[in-house]
């Protein structure tokens, strides 16, 4: 236990060592794992200069607390993400939409032969859309995880993974009333509290507006794409931290 108690601790110390050295790279030259190097650590020589060069340590060691958990978000995020990657690597495009078709056929096909007096027909309906959604997002997404490159994988691969996740739910609670006072009702109190937070100019726009049920696919696609960018972007964290194998 106490070994295990000593390897956590060295990790974290490695985390957050590298983590400040990569802030102070940010403004000055060989910092980062520079130490053990033939010419060391840059330290700047006139007082004035150290002085700026303590006071923005400082500073970096109040932003590596602040940034340490979402480090830690980075680190679970790529490991469920590399995952899924290997599996998806493995299966190709085609492999990936007939697992999602098989997954939400069978679904479908399972609730209308065993469940057709609990699900009517519009609500099973609703089911096989929400399938729709998530096999056309999937495929995006593992199509602009092929084009490679961080940017693209960032961007775009990350949203539509999200959209595959969040969206088929909400498709579903369009047509079905029990996800529609779970999911709706909740997603509009949501969206009453942005509009109530967003500057003046928004909502003398959009005050006028009269949202309806459909207005709340748009919603979640909107916000599965920040909710992507975000993830994507500790992922690339975690890879500059502690690249893979390290």
């Amino acid at each position: 236990m106490a070994a295990a108690n000593r390897g956590i601790a060295d990790a974290i110390k490695y985390d957050l060592t590298l983590m400040h050295e990569t802030w102070m790279e940010l403004f000055y030259p060989r910092q980062r794992k520079a130490e053990n190097t033939v010419l060391g650590k840059y330290e700047p020589e006139s007082t004035g200069k150290r002085f700026l060069y303590r006071l923005v340590s400082v500073l970096g060691l109040l932003i590596v607390a602040v940034s340490y958990p979402l480090l830690l978000t980075g680190y679970f995020v790529r490991f469920q993400a590399r995952r899924l990657n290997v599996t998806a690597a493995r299966l190709g495009l085609f492999g990936v939409i007939a697992v999602f078709i098989a997954l939400w056929g069978g679904l479908v096909a399972l609730i209308w032969f065993q469940f057709q007096g609990t699900f009517s027909t519009v609500e099973i309906f609703a089911i096989g859309a929400a399938g729709i959604v998530a096999v056309v997002s999937s495929a995006l997404s593992y199509a602009f995880w092929r084009l490679g490159g961080r940017g693209t994988t960032i961007s775009l691969a990350y949203p539509f993974a999200m959209t595959a996740l969040f969206l088929p739910p909400v498709v579903a609670a369009l047509f079905h009333p029990v996800l529609e006072d779970l999911i709706i009702a909740r997603s509009d109190e949501l969206a009453q509290d942005l509009f109530q937070a967003s500057p003046a100019i928004v909502q003398d726009q959009l005050g006028q507006i009269d949202r309806q049920e459909g207005h709340h696919v748009i919603i979640w696609f909107v916000f599965s794409f920040p909710i992507g960018w975000v993830l994507g972007l500790l992922v690339s964290l975690a890879d500059l931290i502690r690249p893979t194998g390290d």
